[in-house]
């Protein structure tokens, strides 16, 4: 009975998955007018199946088992916690990382209950977090330029057709990473402490983002899309692309990184090349304090609520 739990909360983070991060793979597409949103939601879903399935193996294997030895009690209260601060977010349309809150709460938890946990793996962790989004911003500083030395050579149109198939590539190779180190940061605990068999959970994972896509995604696509620069299909193709090729650099390392950070790093070079006015600096300030302010949220939570149920339990 105790299992419900956790797998409950497992179920509202997979569905936080996708209402937060699909803007990652269609907020860009949908701020420039490329593609229908149920379309691309229903796209979606199917190559986030294709990401867990074919590349998700690392990442599941460092949340699942490297940070933390799980179990019942940690899980519940860690991906409890993890899912209202994402949620939370979510309504607030602000773009929140998973990995964030669901690793911070897993390390808070884990020590509140005096369990081991590997400091060393959590470092790891976290400067891949610093790192990650200034190569996405690099990649796409890149191939933004070199877009301006060949692309914009073309005529008008040939580079309208061009880029639209572009873009919809970018936000494929966006959507396989949501599940291959989104998704797989979120079944690795409940996969390695055998709450769930592999193949089901992949395909019930993937499910319950593409609710989480089609029914609540809509809001933080609106601030991906248009609230930290003026994106064209130009400049969205060369900061998707920047970004889903630092998220898959990451992935292939077994690092759980933020795509969403990623993405808003990429944007924000794009905009850098374009002109340091185009950039909106107090709405990237707001987004850093919120990367700061979400894994140190979630590790007192997750602590406090812990520490409170021990003083309670030896009490009685």
């Amino acid at each position: 009975m105790t299992e419900i739990i956790p797998i409950a909360a497992c179920i509202l983070i997979a569905i936080a998955v996708g209402s937060n991060d699909t803007s990652n793979a269609l907020g860009i597409c949908i701020g420039c007018g490329i593609i229908r949103f149920r379309k691309a939601v229903l796209l979606f879903g199917f190559i986030v199946l294709l990401g867990i399935f074919l590349h998700g193996q690392k990442v599941m294997s460092t949340v699942g088992k490297d940070i933390v030895e799980v179990d019942i009690s940690i899980l519940s209260i860690s991906f409890l916690v993890s899912a209202s601060l994402i949620i939370f977010s979510n309504w607030r349309k602000m773009p929140l990382s998973i990995h964030q809150v669901l690793i911070g709460s897993l390390a808070g938890t884990a020590i509140g209950f005096q369990k081991a946990v590997n400091y060393m793996k959590l470092g790891e962790i976290l400067l891949s977090w610093i790192i990650s989004p200034f190569v996405a911003l690099f990649f796409a500083f890149i191939v933004y330029n070199l877009m301006e030395r060949t692309l914009s050579k073309l005529p008008f149109i040939n580079i309208e057709r061009i880029l639209r198939i572009l873009l919809l590539i970018s936000g494929f190779l966006i959507a396989y990473n949501t599940g291959a180190n989104e998704l797989a940061t979120v079944l690795g605990p409940v996969i390695y402490s055998n709450l769930l068999e592999r193949t089901p959970a992949f395909f019930l994972g993937t499910l319950f983002v593409f609710f989480g896509a089609y029914f609540l995604s809509y809001r933080v696509i609106e601030t991906v899309g248009k609230g930290i620069t003026a994106i064209d299909p130009y400049s969205g193709f060369a900061a998707q692309f920047g970004a889903g090729c630092s998220v898959l650099l990451f992935t292939i390392l077994g690092m759980p990184i933020s795509t969403t950070y990623c993405i808003i790093g990429a944007i924000s070079g794009v905009g850098l090349v374009k002109g340091m006015g185009t950039v909106n600096i107090g709405f990237i300030r707001k987004i850093l304090r919120n990367w700061v302010l979400a894994p140190t949220l979630a590790f007192i939570i997750g602590y406090g609520i812990v520490r409170i149920f021990v003083y309670a339990k030896n009490i009685n």
